[in-house]
């Protein structure tokens, strides 16, 4: 990325911290939203870039995996105030949601009687409902033709005779090989887009961190329980194709199939999740302060959450400075639609279980389920008032008994 953007001028940290901040108070209805919200804001408003940066940006981030949103913020906090900037904008951008659902999970516990446990499973029963938009959305997108539908079911496939994280990560694997004999993908065009301060250095330092902490921390995890927490959070982010909600299926295997976290906790936070505004990886904090063994609380919650996100930014700051030539290789591009056909088929696994397995224990549920669904697919209803609408069907399906 070489050349500066004349409609970007140099601000300073706390006014990154402050627009990034309102934007994380605000910012409902995920990624492709908050997308939408920075546009309004940073764009139009206040010109710190023009749409073809803008553009370019978010072609980059999508492309990546990891928390898009939060990269594009990044690359925007970057661009705007340097590395502080950078700091700033993950910062303020994050700490609403992550606060908001550790108070939830700080809080959970102490939960009782029938309405507050009706609550709790119209939280899980919601996240059906929310997965299930998910799945049909990425599906349309990503899976357009016969042949990667049938990347998505050899995904499910692999799944169901090699579960957890080494199953995902095989299914990615053999989708992108799929990818590449198809050789669907063109190339994206050249475009001259803002000048990033980030140097060739930076890059191959950051590119050499993400590949060796991906590599150490296995190794490391069996030296105590906190390594083993930031392993497992740390690779999880590292594998996040197609947005936050593939992010689900990842944490799921890292810390339900080791009993860190029930099933049931795991699906009533992530429902709380899609009721506040920001990115829906600071349901990172959520689980890290829920997990059984220590750390949890307010030191699991922070580990967590920085584990979860290193990945996504450190790859990000390693391939600025080399992304218009990468973007530009045919190959590439059909990689990442294989790989991507392959992430449906992942969520829709997820989907089954633990999602739905754990929320659906009768036809009522069912019932307020797809009343849900109908809701944010047919209504265009925002998620945030879905998931208010599911707690109180749920508090009112525990009082009818």
């Amino acid at each position: 990325m070489v050349e500066k953007n004349a409609a970007s001028v140099a601000g300073g940290p706390a006014e990154v911290f402050a627009v990034f901040l309102k934007l994380g108070l605000t910012s409902f209805g995920g990624p492709i939203a908050h997308l939408g919200y920075f546009r309004d804001e940073l764009v139009t408003r206040r010109k710190w870039l023009d749409d073809r940066a803008y553009a370019d940006l978010v072609a980059l981030c999508q492309f990546l995996p990891g928390p898009a949103s939060s990269q594009v913020g990044l690359a925007l906090g970057l661009l705007r105030a340097g590395w502080l900037g950078a700091l700033a904008a993950f910062t303020a951008f994050t700490l609403p949601s992550a606060l908001l659902l550790f108070g939830f999970a700080m809080g959970a516990a102490s939960i009782a009687g029938p309405v507050g446990t009706g609550v709790l499973n119209g939280l899980k029963i919601v996240a059906v409902a929310i997965v299930a938009q998910a799945v049909w959305g990425m599906a349309k997108a990503l899976c357009p033709d016969r042949e990667r539908a049938a990347i998505a079911v050899v995904a499910v496939a692999v799944l169901a005779f090699v579960p957890g994280a080494s199953g995902m990560v095989g299914a990615i694997a053999l989708g992108g090989m799929a990818g590449l004999i198809l050789r669907r993908g063109n190339a994206m065009p050249h475009s001259a887009t803002v000048a990033m301060p980030v140097s060739r250095g930076q890059s191959v330092a950051a590119l050499a961190g993400f590949g060796l902490l991906l590599a150490v921390l296995p190794i490391l995890s069996g030296q105590g329980q906190a390594f083993a927490l930031i392993d497992s959070f740390y690779r999880a982010g590292a594998l996040v194709f197609g947005g936050g909600h593939v992010l689900l299926p990842l944490l799921q295997a890292e810390v339900v199939a080791p009993g860190w976290v029930t099933p049931e906790a795991f699906v009533a936070g992530y429902g709380a999740a899609q009721a506040v505004p920001g990115p829906l990886f600071t349901f990172a904090a959520y689980l890290g302060a829920v997990l059984g063994p220590e750390p949890n609380g307010l030191a699991g919650a922070v580990l967590a959450l920085l584990a979860v996100f290193l990945p996504g930014f450190l790859l990000l700051v390693g391939v600025l400075p080399f992304w218009d030539r990468f973007r530009m290789m045919d190959r590439a591009q059909s990689f990442m639609q294989g790989a991507n056909a392959a992430v449906v088929g992942i969520l829709g696994a997820a989907l089954y279980s633990p999602v739905f397995t754990s929320a659906i224990m009768d036809l009522r549920d069912f019932t307020l389920a797809l009343l849900c669904f109908v809701a944010l697919v047919a209504w265009k209803a925002p998620p945030w008032s879905v998931v208010i609408l599911a707690a109180l069907g749920g508090a009112g399906l525990a009082v009818m008994g």
